[in-house]
Order: structure tokens, then C-alpha cells, then sequence
């Protein structure tokens, strides 16, 4: 009975829904049938005559909506639907499209016309029914949140907290409300601690109308607060906090660096690269991305990998580092960096304002020179606001070399061998396909998508602790002796965990931005997500395997010139891999994200990108056989 009133429910929504959009599709010819809504208008017309008819046209796709809207509603697709919890399949898109084909033309339109009209709507409806039958992918955890009902594993930053940076219960039911509910009122009844806002949850459940949703990607879960790999990761944070202002070049001659490595190494749940089952001088801090295991169905078990070229040459991406060529002007690679000894959060009580989400009240000082990137703080920085980065990186790939071998120019990458305009005899590609111009449209169409998925996961999955807070963790630990906080010992027993108490006089993990991290859930990042969907943009539309020809470095004595790189070669699909990871663990040295963050969404970002790419390569015309690039675990792939 009670399914038989929610099939009615459902039915009565479908029918209302569609006759709104079909009157929709006949609002704009109302003026006109109005005006013909004489008398003899109303006599019944030849057919001749009525395929002449203002709004013919529009009254027979009113129908054929009608058609579509009523398949889609038997099939299940429709919101409030028994059938889309029973069924992971709706319609095929034959079945929606049947009868469409004989659409009535306008006869003042072309066949041809006519036919790019019918083939617009044919791969839209193609394309929606494909992405549907995704399935929703498996969302595990890490049980923190229920785990501990004082929810010290869990993100409340922003929310009113007590004096040991515990969040207000009460606070936290209404929070957990607006989660589970995901409706805008419920967000805006949360009770906030100070001034700083929530950063955009409900904005993660906007339709996307060009690839999947963010429920059908799926990321393993964070790590957990008491486990081996959380407190690798932490120590990690901590050195990369306590080294931020040695330049990477000078890491061979620093013994706190060699310290770094020794601590690092001896790390059971330590997940990044390694060079013979060692952390190694090469290896240090370098990125790794981290897929969910398909051959786990359950969703739990991750995947580490290093990506093509991570591991080669300078730390720094070519990307990063060179002059950005555009028309007439020129992008200088050197940057606005903070001076050295800009920490913040190292005080108690300054830690707990960010905690309740007050402003801060210091500001980060900066060094009047720019200078190219050559330390952890400058990259810190540089990803703090972001600058041109990959929209920079597309316009370098295809900008000519500097005719002088000393100065350096664009990479001149050749496009894709996929390209289909390297073999056309007569005709050349532009902003419309398959050019420079159009994939510099993909790219920020990509950042939109590839933040909706992040955040989705931020929200409604993770919600996992920020560095910043766990830190705090550890300086009751230590300080406090606060027992009940299940810490592992690997971060209790850290080198860098003393050494951040020798030189701040607490335990507390240095920040370098002021406000700390964005008020929403650590796990995955999206700054990283960003990075994963754009290089995988870009990898598609460039050769990988050229090699960069004229790679520089900073110059060791003066970082606001460049030197001559010499070394391993450096090819385009590897610094691209490395400015991936150079972008998203960016954030990690600013100490508020951890290496799972930006590993898992890597791989997220990369996955947004392939349904994009996916779902634009249906509308094309031009003969081609799809887009080929490596993915970030080394695996050739054509979408």
C-alpha cells in the first residue's frame, strides 16, 4: 500500500514537472498563437497547413518532451522514483529518443540544420543516460566520527569550542542535521564561533550537465586519527613546517634535513615515494596520488603510486618556474614570496581563535624582491591564491622557444598524435576544437567540476580533521598529558615534534597562512583536485613524451634569476605530473593539509577529467579516435 501511495506521489511530480517544461518549450511563441486566436484560427487546419503554423514546430517537440519525460519517469529516473532505488538502470537512450527522428521540420531550415539540431539533442540524451548508469561508487569513512563523542577526529573548526578546543555538542547535532538533511536552511541555522564562513557545501550538489556526479567517484577513506599512517603523515607536516625556508637545492648540506629523512624512513604507515624501501634524499617529500583499489569492492582499500617523472630532475616543475609568453606580454615566473619565519598558530590562544573561527589578527610579511620558487614557503605561498598555473602551463606548451638559449621561452610542445588536424591537408584548428583556445575553455570548466567533486566528498562523506587541529591533539598530549587522546606513537615519539618545542615553545604545528586551513573537512583537497583535473586535461591535448629541451633552475646564489638545468632529461607529461603534485602537496607545507589529501584527489580530479573529456568527445564531428594520455599510475589510456 505505502509503495503503491509513493509510485502516485511520484507519478503526480512527474506529470507536474513535465508540463511545466513543456509549457516552458511553448512560452516563447505565446505572443504569437495569442495573436492568431481569431475564430477562424481555431478551425481545424490541413496538415499542410499546420506544419506551417507558428509554433508547429514547437507543439510537436512539446510532444516528443512529453515522450521523453514519460520514459524517463517509467524508467525511474525521476527524483522521488521507487524505480531508482530498485534499479540501477533506467531507459536506453534508443528508448528515449524513439520517435524524436520524426520531429516535424521547419520548412524554412535546412535539411542540414535540421539534422545538427536532432544530432545536439541525440548525444545529449546519449550522454545523460551514460552517466547515469555509472553506479554510485562505494563512500567508506574512517569511523572517526562516531568513533569519539567528543569529535576530536573530526572537522568542527568554525563551530563555537571550549577552552581545550573541544567542540559544543549541542553546535555539532545542528551541524550533523544540515549534513544529513543537505538543505540550504539547515546550513544557515548552524551556530557559528566567530567570524569566517563555511565554504560552500551546498554548491557541491549543483547538477552537473557534462560528465558524472560526484556520488559516482569514489576515494578510499582518510586515514584514522589513531593509526600509524595519520601519525606519518603528521610527522611529515611537522618537518615540512620546521624546513620551509631551505632551499631545496641546499638539502644535500642540511643535517636537519638528513634528521627529516632518518625520521621519515623509520615511519610503518608512511605511504610516499620511496627509492629501494628507503626515503631517500631524491624521494623527500616528493608526491605520490592514491586510487581506490577496484579489485576492493568495498571501497577501503588504497592504491599508491608516484607518478611518471615525480621523482626526476629538480623538485620544481618547469611550469612553476619560467616566464609565461601571452601575445604581448610576458607572465614573469618570479613570485611575491612570504620572508622567512612568517609562522602562525604556534600560540595557544591564537590556535584556538582559528579554532572557533575568528579572523586572524597577524598578517604574513613579505620580501619586497620577487623571487623564483626555491623553498617549501615560496611554493606555500604561491599556492595560497593560486597564479596562472595551468592556464599558464597550456599557454607555455604552446608558445614558441626563446631565440636566445640563455632566456627561457615557451616549451613548443607538438599537440596530441591523436590531434585529427595533424593530418588534415587543408584545414586548421581554432577555438571551436581540438586547438590551444579550446582546451583553455576545458580548464576552468574543469577546476568548477572538479571542486564540486571534492567538496561533495568534504562534506558529506569525510568531514576528516585539518593538521591545524590535530595539532592541537598533540600539544595536549605532550603538554597536558591528555591521555585520552589516542595518538599514535609515531608522532609522540617524533624528532620534529621536539624540535617544533625547541624553537616555538610548543607543540602546536607552525602554520604559514594566518587563517589556517578553509573551513571545511581536511579529506580530499581540492586544491588538489584542481590539480588533478587540469594536468589530465592537459596531458590529453599534448605530446607527453616530448622532451623539454631548455630546463632551468633557480640559481642557488640568487634565486631571482634562473641558471641552465643539467641532468636527467625532462619530458612534458612528467613535469606535468609534477606540477600536479607540486600544486596539490603545496598545501601541505603550508601545514594544512596531509598527504592523503592531495594523493586521493589527484586521482578524484584526474577521474572528473576523464568524464569531461568522455562527454565532449561525442560532440565532435571531425574524425577522431579519442583521446590518449597516461593516467598518474602510469597506464596508457584512450577515452
Amino acid at each position: 500500500m505505502l509503495d503503491r501511495e509513493r509510485r502516485g506521489r511520484a507519478d503526480a511530480k512527474v506529470h507536474a514537472t513535465t508540463e511545466f517544461y513543456a509549457m516552458t518549450i511553448d512560452s516563447h511563441d505565446i505572443d504569437r498563437r495569442s495573436a492568431a486566436s481569431t475564430p477562424d484560427a481555431q478551425e481545424p487546419a490541413s496538415p499542410e497547413a499546420a506544419s506551417k503554423r507558428p509554433g508547429a514546430d514547437k507543439a510537436t517537440g512539446r510532444r516528443a518532451f512529453l515522450g521523453v519525460a514519460g520514459s524517463l519517469a517509467a524508467g525511474g529516473l525521476v527524483a522521488g522514483s521507487p524505480g531508482v532505488a530498485s534499479a540501477a538502470r533506467g531507459p536506453s537512450a534508443e528508448d528515449l529518443l524513439s520517435g524524436l527522428e520524426s520531429l516535424r521540420r521547419d520548412p524554412r531550415a535546412s535539411p542540414l540544420d535540421h539534422e545538427l539540431r536532432l544530432r545536439a539533442l541525440r548525444v545529449r540524451v546519449e550522454a545523460a543516460v551514460d552517466n547515469f548508469e555509472a553506479p554510485i561508487a562505494p563512500h567508506p569513512d574512517n569511523g572517526d566520527e562516531e568513533r569519539y563523542r567528543n569529535k576530536i577526529g573530526t572537522d568542527t573548526r568554525g563551530l563555537p569550542h571550549d577552552g581545550r578546543g573541544e567542540v559544543d555538542l549541542a553546535a555539532y547535532r545542528i551541524a550533523s542535521r544540515a549534513h544529513a538533511s543537505r538543505e540550504w536552511d539547515d546550513f544557515e541555522a548552524i551556530p557559528l564561533g566567530g567570524t569566517r564562513k563555511l565554504v560552500n557545501p551546498i554548491g557541491t550538489l549543483a547538477v552537473s550537465l557534462i560528465g558524472t556526479t560526484p556520488p559516482q567517484i569514489g576515494v578510499p577513506p582518510a586515514p584514522a586519527l589513531a593509526s600509524a599512517q595519520k601519525a606519518a603523515e603528521a610527522v611529515e607536516v611537522y618537518w615540512k613546517a620546521l624546513l620551509r625556508d631551505i632551499p631545496f637545492e641546499s638539502y644535500a648540506d642540511s643535517s636537519d634535513v638528513a634528521d627529516a629523512i632518518d625520521d621519515i624512513d623509520r615511519l610503518s604507515g608512511y605511504t610516499g615515494p620511496r627509492a629501494g624501501g628507503r626515503v631517500t634524499l631524491e624521494t623527500l617529500f616528493r608526491g605520490s596520488v592514491t586510487y581506490a583499489d577496484t579489485r576492493d569492492r568495498s571501497g577501503k582499500t588504497a592504491r599508491h603510486v608516484v607518478p611518471p617523472g615525480v621523482l626526476d630532475g629538480p623538485y620544481i616543475s618547469q611550469f612553476l618556474l619560467r616566464d609565461i609568453p601571452y601575445g604581448p606580454q610576458l607572465l614573469s615566473g618570479a613570485i611575491r614570496t612570504a620572508l622567512p619565519g612568517n609562522d602562525f598558530q604556534t600560540e595557544y590562544d591564537e590556535w584556538l581563535a582559528v579554532q572557533n573561527g575568528l579572523a586572524p589578527t597577524r598578517t604574513i610579511a613579505y620580501d619586497p624582491v620577487r623571487r623564483y620558487i626555491s623553498t617549501g614557503r615560496d611554493l606555500a605561498e604561491y599556492v595560497h591564491g593560486g597564479g596562472a598555473l595551468f592556464w599558464g602551463a597550456a599557454l607555455l606548451l604552446g608558445a614558441a622557444r626563446s631565440a636566445n638559449a640563455g632566456v627561457p621561452g615557451g616549451i613548443a610542445a607538438p599537440l596530441s598524435p591523436t590531434n585529427p588536424y595533424l593530418t588534415s591537408e587543408t584545414q586548421a584548428s581554432a577555438a571551436a576544437t581540438f586547438a590551444l583556445a579550446y582546451l583553455q575553455s576545458l580548464l576552468p570548466f574543469g577546476t568548477s567540476r572538479a571542486i564540486r567533486a571534492a567538496y561533495w566528498q568534504k562534506w558529506f562523506v569525510h568531514r576528516s580533521i585539518r593538521p591545524e587541529a590535530y595539532g592541537g591533539l598533540v600539544h595536549h598530549r605532550l603538554a597536558n598529558d591528555a591521555r585520552e587522546y589516542p595518538l599514535h606513537r609515531d608522532i609522540l615519539s617524533s624528532r620534529a615534534v621536539e624540535l617544533t618545542f625547541d624553537v616555538f615553545g610548543s607543540y602546536l604545528l607552525p602554520q604559514a597562512f594566518p587563517e589556517g586551513a578553509p573551513l571545511h573537512g581536511s579529506y580530499p583537497g581540492g586544491a588538489a583536485a584542481i590539480a588533478g583535473v587540469n594536468t589530465t586535461l592537459l596531458k590529453a591535448f599534448f605530446d607527453e613524451d616530448h622532451v623539454i629541451e631548455d630546463p632551468f633552475v633557480p640559481d642557488p646564489a640568487d634565486p631571482t634569476r634562473l641558471i641552465p638545468y643539467s641532468g636527467p632529461p625532462l619530458t612534458v607529461g612528467g613535469e606535468l605530473n609534477k606540477l600536479a603534485t607540486n600544486y596539490a602537496f603545496g598545501r601541505n607545507w603550508a601545514g594544512i593539509h596531509w598527504r592523503t589529501d592531495a594523493a586521493a584527489s589527484l586521482a578524484l580530479g584526474e577521474e572528473v577529467a576523464i568524464s569531461l573529456l568522455r562527454d565532449e568527445r561525442r560532440t565532435f564531428r571531425e574524425p577522431f579516435e579519442g583521446f590518449t594520455f597516461t593516467r598518474f599510475d602510469g597506464t596508457r589510456v584512450t577515452v
